[in-house]
């Protein structure tokens, strides 16, 4: 039986205008401004809690009808699922109305790096985390150069920030970026639902002149399956990338002596990646999605990389023929949509999941050797690895549910994985697989 439609919205509690306690909710201010250090007499330092900066969205009131001002915001936002239930919750960050496709993440940290993850182009990411927003946000957690997913829902949005690095509020930057976000909604019972019906389309908005019903009409008639996702987040033009991975992020004993020129092939690709290809010794040309083979073949590079992106592998012909016209001719590493991509380019078969994986937390068995990593995943598409010819050896497989989450073919000299192995957000426990690559571009060279 299909769960009735939820709704999430503040109590309609009413203390008297004339109570003490109505006048001192109406006099509650939240203290706002820039986080304060302050000297301690061992020399040390702590930072001054009264002086945390404050989220606009949390803290503000609101006077409804009757005229009485509340110290609370209620909700004015809706989430309208493609099954016809709809959710009531309260909005922060861009006004309006979007369409996405709902999947849900259960990494625990790391939100600004999904939000500039391209891979979330075209959906709407719900986090099972409930609070979000504590550390708010900086500049060297991006990802990407901006936002491509379409909106975040999230459970308690954080009533203050409280990290370092932080340089602004989660709603903040939302806002500058124009993309929607919603809080105060049962996140637990709509990742429950699509767990059991699978991902749904969604509508987000704040437009309270639309109906449910028009709403409902725009979430059954989009489509994200078949869609060309990868031509959106793609660079423009070619360029040369050599930024490492700063030392003091750095977890990897000793430094590569030997350089390696690699071709990345830019379908979404993250920033993480390419520093840690750069750390392992690589000099890295990036690429557009759709530049021919055969430029990058004639810069005799000594590997090409087929990175991440959203969508549908098989909405993007042009991408497989080109990995076709790539692959036995120099050694190819491929991750999330370049792993889909070359079990294409070798004539298997993907297919659509129910719902993805999508955190920074899946259990990945290395076939080759019984070893279990932690890994970070972000996908809606899997590989068959009964379509695939003979000779392909799958390497790994994802430990809840065991679909394909690596490949090798010596004979053509590529290897893949399902997965993040920069894992950002995530532990790095795949991030030997970058050594791998390495290791195939040296065979290459004897």
């Amino acid at each position: 039986m299909a769960a009735p439609p939820a709704t999430a919205s503040a109590p309609s509690l009413r203390p008297s205008a004339a109570s003490p306690r109505a006048a001192a909710a109406r006099s509650v201010a939240v203290p706002s401004g820039p986080r304060t250090v302050v000297p301690r007499r061992d020399g040390g330092r702590f930072l001054g809690v009264r002086a945390a900066k404050a989220v606009s969205g949390v803290q503000s009131g609101t006077v409804v009808d009757d005229g009485v001002q509340r110290p609370w915001k209620l909700s004015d936002a809706r989430l309208v699922l493609e099954d016809g239930s709809v959710w009531k919750a309260k909005s922060f960050g861009a006004s309006g109305t979007q369409v996405g496709e709902v999947v849900f993440n259960t990494s625990l940290t790391g939100y600004q790096e999904i939000l500039t993850d391209p891979s979330y182009a075209g959906q709407f990411v719900l986090m099972t985390n409930p609070h979000i927003g504590n550390t708010g946000v900086n500049p060297d957690d991006e990802e990407s150069n901006r936002c491509f997913l379409a909106g975040l829902i999230i459970r308690n949005l954080s009533i203050c920030t409280s990290n370092w690095r932080c340089t602004e509020t989660l709603e903040e930057y939302l806002m500058k970026r124009n993309i929607m976000g919603i809080y105060d909604v049962d996140t637990r019972a709509i990742t429950r639902r699509l767990r059991e019906d699978g991902s749904l389309i969604g509508v987000l908005s704040t437009d309270q002149s639309r109906t449910d019903d028009e709403l409902l009409e725009m979430a059954k008639n989009w489509k994200i399956v078949g869609v060309d996702l990868i031509s959106g987040v793609t660079c423009d033009a070619p360029y040369e990338w050599s930024d490492k991975t700063d030392s003091e992020w750095e977890f990897k004993k000793g430094q590569s002596t030997e350089s390696f020129h690699v071709v990345a092939y830019d379908f979404g690709i993250k920033h993480n990646i390419l520093r840690r290809l750069t750390s392992y010794g690589c000099k890295i040309t990036v690429v557009p999605a759709n530049w021919p083979a055969s430029e990058v073949l004639n810069l005799r590079p000594d590997g090409v990389f087929f990175s991440n992106g959203p969508g549908d592998p098989a909405a993007v012909p042009y991408a497989v023929k080109t990995v076709q016209e790539i692959i036995g001719k120099v050694p190819v590493f491929g991750i999330c949509m370049g792993h889909q991509l070359i079990g294409q380019a070798l004539g298997g078969k993907t297919f659509k999941m129910k719902f993805g994986h999508h955190g920074g937390n899946h259990p990945v068995c290395d076939l080759r050797s019984g070893r279990v990593d932690i890994s970070a995943q972000n996908h809606n598409y899997a590989v068959d690895p009964e379509s695939l010819p003979e000779g392909v050896k799958v390497t790994h497989i994802n430990l809840n549910d065991n679909s394909c989450a690596g490949l090798q073919y010596p004979k053509m000299k590529l290897l893949s994985l399902q997965y993040h192995p920069e894992s950002s957000p995530g532990p790095h426990d795949s991030d030997l697989a970058f050594g791998e690559f390495i290791e195939m571009m040296k065979n290459n060279r004897l």
